[in-house]
């Protein structure tokens, strides 16, 4: 059964726009499904997979494009980066839009060649697994806190209770756990990772251990919705702190984490510069953990960690599923104060708190006043150039209603986002 994506028309959008769409992602989140659902009858269709395709590309590119003229979708790109070049040649000969869609699942190695071969003619949508709005079927859009739009989702959307959230998170995202209502759990996130162990990571990132791999991504789930102490995740997984680095950036490159990088303006001082790390996949953090099930996971140490990294992949989702860079930071100071989120859109920063008690009360947006001396920078030492609005705030919670904390600021059910 095919479930609709919520990226189908950005997909349409771009690929009307630049000669070449990439569609980059983690393994198995649907990238070859949703362009297979898009393909035109003439379109042909090859995978990078085939050893024997593979080969063609690799030793005869030339020969390879002969038979796969386009319009065609190349899948797995990445296995052939020497088709990078011809790809260039024959839309710089034709100049037609969407004649190549070609998808990457490890972007580490492929966007460098992508971005020198291909640069100006290929426009790059990123698919993650599902999000709320495909699984449960109501439209989606970038998240928003401004009160009267989330009244208008309120329409749309039904409510749910904690232990089904609880279930949502600890299944994960991956659509073939959606797809397959005998697919086992456990069965499926451990081929999964051995998987991207074996293909991705050996292959690709050249990681010697892959056991110590393993334990690093382990370590790194364990930390999701934390700052990244590069040293402490080393000593964790018993490696280097440039090692720890590198890893990180090879997870982030292969859509397994997120980083949030601090919101900063010269007005505010005291600000701490060290990014936020999310791991994407709630499941796939879920497996890597040993949590046995969604009623150990709710009531365990991890709970309010992975609630927290539940909600900024969705929020994370819903712009990209629009085509849009998330505009998503976070904020902490030396004095320990956070804001959870702060959208930064049209000039104005939105702070988004996140809380898994049902009412958490006005103690959940006291952090907001850090904000103040940029509405007003020039009374606390900067110049007024450096202004910025603060809008509505939200406090994403269990809350069974939309309801108001005062006149900026509203409690918003987690499953209204």
């Amino acid at each position: 059964m095919y479930i609709k994506r919520a990226i189908e028309d950005t997909a349409k959008r771009v690929s009307k726009m630049f000669p070449v769409m990439l569609v980059t992602g983690p393994r198995q989140v649907g990238k070859t499904t949703l362009l297979k659902q898009m393909m035109e009858p003439e379109r042909k269709y090859v995978t990078l997979d085939d050893p024997d395709a593979r080969y063609l590309a690799k030793t005869d590119p030339g020969l390879f494009m002969q038979r796969y003229t386009p319009p065609v979708l190349i899948d797995e790109i990445q296995y052939a980066a020497e088709l990078l070049p011809y790809i260039k040649m024959k839309v710089d000969e034709t100049k037609k839009k969407g004649e190549f869609w070609i998808t990457g699942s490890q972007v580490f190695r492929l966007m460098k060649d992508t971005s020198e071969s291909l640069a100006g003619r290929v426009g790059i949508i990123s698919l993650l697994g599902f999000s709320d709005a495909e699984i449960y079927g109501y439209p989606s859009e970038p998240y928003t806190t401004e009160p009267y739009r989330l009244m208008k989702k309120l329409k749309v959307t039904k409510e749910i209770g904690l232990n089904d959230i609880y279930a949502r998170i600890f299944k994960g995202s991956m659509p073939e756990l959606y797809a397959e209502e005998n697919m086992d759990w456990e069965t499926y996130y451990r081929s999964y990772v051995d998987t991207y162990l074996q293909r991705d990571i050996r292959d690709l990132a050249q990681v010697a251990d892959e056991m110590q791999f393993y334990n690093f991504m382990t370590v790194v789930a364990a930390h999701t919705s934390k700052p990244v102490i590069y040293e402490e995740l080393a000593n964790a997984a018993g490696i280097s702190s440039p090692t720890a680095k590198k890893w990180l950036s090879i997870l982030m490159s292969s859509h397994i984490i997120a980083m949030v990088q601090p919101y900063h303006n010269n007005v505010l001082k005291r600000v701490v510069k060290t990014p936020l790390m999310h791991f994407l996949d709630t499941g796939l953090a879920a497996y890597l953990l040993k949590w046995g099930n969604q009623e150990a996971l709710e009531k365990g140490a991890m709970s309010g960690a992975f609630f927290e990294s539940y909600v900024f992949s969705e929020i994370y989702k819903s712009f990209l599923n629009a085509g849009k860079e998330p505009p998503i930071y976070y904020y902490r100071d030396k004095d320990q104060k956070e804001i959870d989120l702060l959208l930064y859109q049209n000039g104005s920063l939105y702070p988004v708190e996140i809380k898994k008690a049902a009412s958490p009360g006005k103690a959940a947006i006291k952090n907001f006043n850090v904000l103040k001396p940029i509405e007003t920078p020039e009374k606390f030492g900067g110049v007024k150039e450096l202004k910025t609005e603060i809008g509505y705030g939200s406090v994403v919670c269990m809350a069974s209603d939309l309801l108001p904390i005062d006149e900026k600021n509203w409690y918003v059910p987690v499953w209204l986002i």
